[in-house]
This record gives structure tokens, C-alpha cells and sequence, in this order.
């Protein structure tokens, strides 16, 4: 399970504000975000040494995307394709409408369960594939304005141990300055092992587990208005756990 807050304003400067957790067996190898294919030179994304793929990415039109397991779904699938292939198809797009449309059009059968986010200073929207049966499909929705969260569960669902402790705390949490280089309250969100569920896997931020899975990285990522010219997005990513690993700047 992963974890993914986006705060969208949008008639802001910095209209998108992203921080996400990637939680992962902590043997699995990945790369930082970086430019890491060359047939898309213009991705900046974590890069998965196993799928080949990524969990969250930006390209240089300012287009973001990432992606989560569903429940139960954890771990690759032989006979499937990779869901990484996903955030590296989505970032092929110049706009995050665009890469919704092709979102939804994509073969279900061909995927385990996941959900997908793809957003740019216009849109952001959540691809819900909950079920890899024959009968399954992929649902587009529009990420309203506002705080929303994302786990392994549906947008905002309380059901989520998670979302229910930590969705009303981002919201009431100062957001991130991206101008003044001031991360610090969300930071402190995503590094907290503090949980209201049996199991800190469950309901923690961060994730600690004794059977080698937990958080292995962390990333913040702010997006620009649109037209404000020479103003790139924004990210920042912490290369461990994030009580742990300091959050640095990444070269875009």
C-alpha cells in the first residue's frame, strides 16, 4: 500500500502540491527520480529496476503521474503487464485530460488492480481499476479542488485506516510554500508512524514492518500556473524513509 495527498487550488500559482509515500518490500530496487529513459527524455520519474517502469513521475510539460496497488493486489504478476509501464504511458501526454481519455481506454484484463493519478495545473483526475476480473473496467473521475488522499482504497475513503486519521490533518496542515522553499508540515506528515489501526502497515504514514516491507521513499512535487514562464515545477524526494532520509531538490 502507498500512499499519495494531492492539494489542488486552481487559481493559485502553485495550483498542484504532491507528496506521496512509496511503500514496497524493501529488497526491491529502484532508482531515484532522475532522467532515466532514453526514449522519453522528457521524464523525470523514480525508476522501478524490476518492472522497468515507474510510481510517480513529471515531464517536462508539467504533467504528473503516479500510481498505486489496489488491496490485495501487492507485488507483480508474471502473465500481466507492469502497472510502473503505466506512469511512463500517462507522462507521454502533454496534458492531464489527454492522458485521462487514454486512461480509460486501456485493457483491464491486461493490468492487476491499481489506482492512477495523472494532474497539470488545469485537471487532475483518478483512474479507479478496482477489479482484474473478466467483467472488470477502468473508471475516470475528476479529482475535485481541495485536499483529497489516496491509498490502496477509493479517493477519500474513511475505510482506509489511513485516510481517516491523516486526510483531516493535511487539510487543517499549513501547505507547502514551494516560493519560500517551505515543505515542512507536510513533511512532518509523511514521516509519522503514528496510527489508530491495529497495524502500523494499516494506519501509519510511514510504514515499519518486521517482514521486510515498509516506506522506501517519499517524494513532494509542486506544479506551476500555467503561463508563468521560466517556472518549473518543483520536486523533492527522500531516498529512505522519510523520518529518516532527508528530503533533497531534484534536478528538473
Amino acid at each position: 500500500m502507498c500512499t499519495f495527498v494531492i492539494l489542488r487550488r486552481p487559481d493559485h500559482q502553485w495550483p498542484v502540491i504532491i507528496g506521496a509515500n512509496r511503500d514496497e518490500m524493501i529488497d526491491r530496487p529502484a532508482l531515484a527520480p532522475g532522467r532515466h529513459w532514453p526514449d522519453r527524455e522528457e521524464v523525470v520519474a523514480g525508476m522501478d529496476l524490476l518492472g522497468g517502469g515507474s510510481w510517480l513521475g513529471v515531464n517536462d510539460w508539467g504533467l504528473a503521474a503516479a500510481i498505486l496497488n489496489r488491496h490485495g493486489s501487492l507485488g507483480p504478476d508474471a502473465t500481466l503487464r507492469s502497472r510502473g509501464e503505466l506512469v511512463l504511458e500517462a507522462l507521454d501526454h502533454a496534458d492531464a485530460k489527454s492522458a485521462a481519455d487514454a486512461l480509460a481506454h486501456l485493457n483491464p484484463a491486461a493490468y492487476r488492480a491499481f489506482n492512477l493519478v495523472v494532474a497539470d495545473a488545469g485537471g487532475a483526475y483518478w483512474a479507479r481499476h478496482a477489479d482484474a476480473g473478466a467483467s472488470s473496467r477502468i473508471e475516470v473521475r475528476a479529482i475535485p479542488p481541495g485536499v483529497s488522499m489516496l491509498t490502496a482504497h477509493d479517493l477519500n475513503d474513511e475505510s482506509s485506516a489511513r485516510i481517516r486519521r491523516y486526510l483531516p490533518l493535511v487539510r487543517a496542515a499549513p501547505a507547502p510554500d514551494p516560493e519560500r522553499g517551505d515543505w515542512s508540515a507536510w513533511e512532518r506528515i509523511l514521516a509519522s508512524r503514528d496510527s489508530d489501526a491495529e497495524t502500523a502497515r494499516e494506519g501509519a504514514m510511514n510504514v515499519v514492518t518486521d517482514f521486510g516491507f515498509g516506506t522506501v521513499s517519499s517524494v513532494l512535487l509542486a506544479l506551476p500556473a500555467r503561463g508563468r514562464f521560466g517556472v518549473k515545477p518543483t520536486m523533492r524526494f527522500a531516498a529512505g524513509r522519510p523520518d529518516v532520509a532527508a528530503f533533497l531538490d531534484v534536478p528538473l
